[in-house]
């Protein structure tokens, strides 16, 4: 029996086991979600979107159709009745004592020629209604993308938190090492090992915690994407370490200026108050007469008279046409004409001060999010400063400590603060950024890192 070469062998195991990683590799990796794929996932799975686009569309429909009711209306009828005993001959109209079936057709058309300008202010008030609706659609959007930029960075935070606890825990367990050796020794006591374990089960309850915050950050973020909670995935991190392009300089009065022209919550209070205005127009069409132009023609046949003429040869005869204008005058009807032209003033003054209550909560709004911004700068280069002074006076202290010039409640104390200005440097950094966020958001600007 022949055996295989085993240097042959070995090169087609490694060749199999690199193919298999590479088909099976794509199928267990998770999916990485980038910031834009986010607000593009949002935007095509979120429920309260496609609620606003069903609302626009129907907005659509009604536009479509109150241009269609400016044309002519067209009907046709016919029907067929069956009289039994004494009754009238539809054509003839004399009594007659016997069984009839009598049939007709008829085709009429009306035409709506003044109605008081009704149904032009109708097509111009559902146009508004559908800029409206389009407004709604894009606050909406808007709204759910810094959703999704708060939430993403909500991750990123946690994991970089994550990140710092898990080293801080390292840190903590090479330091309990160090004290376990020195006291097996001798050289230390047991209250020096009894804070450095102390150390250890606070760092571990650190990481914890963090990992808790990335887990329900992830969660956060899928359920607000409308995925599956139970497919993992992870977020790419961007470039967001270079601080110093953060611009903190807005003045609250320029961006507001600019807010007020283009942001979507605005331009949806003037829609509605425009809607409303219409609805004025609309209600004092119903002071004016209206005036209606009616035609048509038809015939009709029976059994029962002229029983030698054909079916053919009534529809003939019978045939007929007319023509006519309808006028209706509006006298008195409860009121109701002016009572329709109030209701719709006090609505339009109504949609007036929801319009002005807007603009005030975005000015209000805008000048908090500037405030927001300049102390998040400070507070981020401060934790940043707080930070390096930390991390210094622990190195001082940690070597200081390795030759006996300082007790371990000193040296826990300066790990305890550096370990809490890493958090909180961390922290500010995150919050910085969003706050940057948040004056583009109102600005119109794209949300990208």
């Amino acid at each position: 029996m022949k055996h295989p070469n085993p240097k042959v062998f070995y090169r087609y195991s490694v060749f199999a086991l690199l193919l298999a990683g590479s088909i099976l590799n794509p199928l267990f990796a998770q999916e990485r979600i980038t910031l834009k794929r986010a607000t593009e996932l949002v935007i095509e799975n979120n429920l309260q979107i496609k609620q606003a686009q069903f609302s626009e569309a129907i907005s659509e429909e009604n536009l479509s159709q109150s241009k269609l009711a400016l044309y002519p209306s067209l009907n046709a009828n016919t029907g067929l009745n069956f009289n039994f005993g004494r009754s009238i001959d539809p054509l003839t109209n004399q009594f007659i004592n016997q069984a009839i079936t009598s049939t007709s057709g008829n085709v009429t058309s009306n035409t709506a020629l003044f109605q008081g300008f009704r149904r032009m202010n109708e097509i111009s008030q559902n146009k508004l209604q559908l800029e409206a609706d389009k407004s709604n659609t894009q606050k909406v959007k808007n709204d759910l993308i810094l959703a999704v930029v708060t939430n993403y960075l909500s991750v990123l935070n946690a994991q970089d938190l994550l990140i710092a606890s898990q080293q801080q825990l390292d840190i903590a367990n090479q330091q309990l090492d160090i004290e376990q050796k020195f006291f097996d020794v001798g050289n230390k006591t047991l209250a020096d090992l009894s804070q450095a374990k102390s150390q250890v089960a606070t760092a571990e309850l650190n990481v914890t915690n963090a990992k808790n915050q990335v887990d329900l950050s992830f969660l956060n973020l899928a359920q607000l994407l409308e995925r599956d909670p139970s497919v993992s995935f992870e977020v790419e991190k961007p470039q967001i370490d270079n601080i110093s392009n953060v611009n903190a300089a807005y003045s609250a009065v320029d961006v507001f200026k600019t807010a007020s022209l283009n942001f979507p919550d605005i331009k949806l209070a003037e829609y509605r108050k425009q809607v409303l205005e219409k609805e004025i127009d609309i209600a004092r069409g119903g002071y004016f007469p209206s005036l209606n132009l009616q035609s048509g023609f038809g015939t009709r046949y029976s059994n029962g008279a002229f029983a030698n003429n054909s079916f053919a040869a009534q529809v003939k005869d019978n045939f007929n046409q007319f023509i006519g204008f309808g006028l209706t005058i509006p006298i008195f009807n409860g009121l109701a004409a002016k009572s329709n032209v109030r209701r719709a003033n006090i609505n339009f003054q109504n949609a007036m001060l929801s319009e002005q209550l807007t603009k005030n909560n975005l000015n209000k709004v805008i000048n908090q999010a500037v405030y927001d911004l300049r102390a998040a700068e400070k507070r981020y280069y401060s934790a940043q400063t707080a930070y390096e002074s930390s991390k210094e006076a622990f190195n001082v202290i940690q070597q200081r400590y390795a030759v006996g010039l300082v007790n371990s409640l000193d040296f826990n104390q300066a790990q305890t603060n550096l370990n809490k200005a890493q958090f909180d440097q961390i922290q500010a950094r995150y919050d910085l950024i969003f706050r940057s966020k948040v004056i583009d958001y109102y600005l119109g600007n794209p949300i990208t890192f």
